[in-house]
């Protein structure tokens, strides 16, 4: 069978570096002939194929995956789970705008797959939102669980307002007004 180097990967590579004779590659049969007599085969379609089962199977049991972005797209961020690329749009990256996503490009981040669909266009959907939201939320109920009036407590100053200031008090933020400065 026939192996080309555009059904080995999806980026430009020289085979010589990543395979050599001898080596065992399980591979998919593309034609039996493919004009000349040669048995056509694929080793990404493969590659692809299981990568989108194991997104499928994380999307039907609604897993939260941890994979690294690869690259910044006009509108959101691009993740590889094992090969399958998934699109995490940037209305979903996080609770808050994130005007530069820069800063995420080849950072391990942890999503769930919201939407799976192979065809007719395939589409994968990635949100990584709703589980900065849950954690805000435990974090908060955790908060009230364990404070209570008359307590003294630490915080961070998150603005600064006419009428005084908002602090982070490690889960929600509390209104230090004016009046109670000095």
């Amino acid at each position: 069978g026939i192996l080309t180097r555009d059904e080995y990967s999806n980026t430009p590579v020289d085979l010589t570096t990543v395979i050599s004779v001898g080596d065992e590659l399980t591979v998919k049969v593309l034609k039996v002939n493919d004009g000349e007599g040669q048995v056509a085969l694929s080793y990404k379609r493969l590659a692809a194929e299981k990568a989108n089962k194991r997104l499928e199977e994380a999307f039907e049991n609604k897993e939260v995956l941890k994979a690294p972005v690869v690259q910044i797209l006009k509108g959101g961020l691009s993740v590889d789970v094992e090969g399958g690329r998934v699109f995490i749009p940037a209305s979903l990256v996080s609770d808050n705008f994130e005007r530069d996503l820069n800063k995420y490009l080849n950072q391990e981040i942890e999503f769930v797959i919201t939407e799976f669909v192979l065809s007719p266009k395939k589409r994968i959907i990635g949100d990584r939102k709703q589980l900065i939201v849950a954690q805000k939320e435990a974090a908060k109920k955790a908060l009230f669980e364990r404070i209570n009036v008359g307590d003294v407590v630490e915080g961070v100053v998150k603005s600064v307002v006419d009428f005084g200031a908002f602090v982070d008090i490690g889960g929600a933020d509390g209104l230090l007004h004016i009046s109670e400065m000095s």
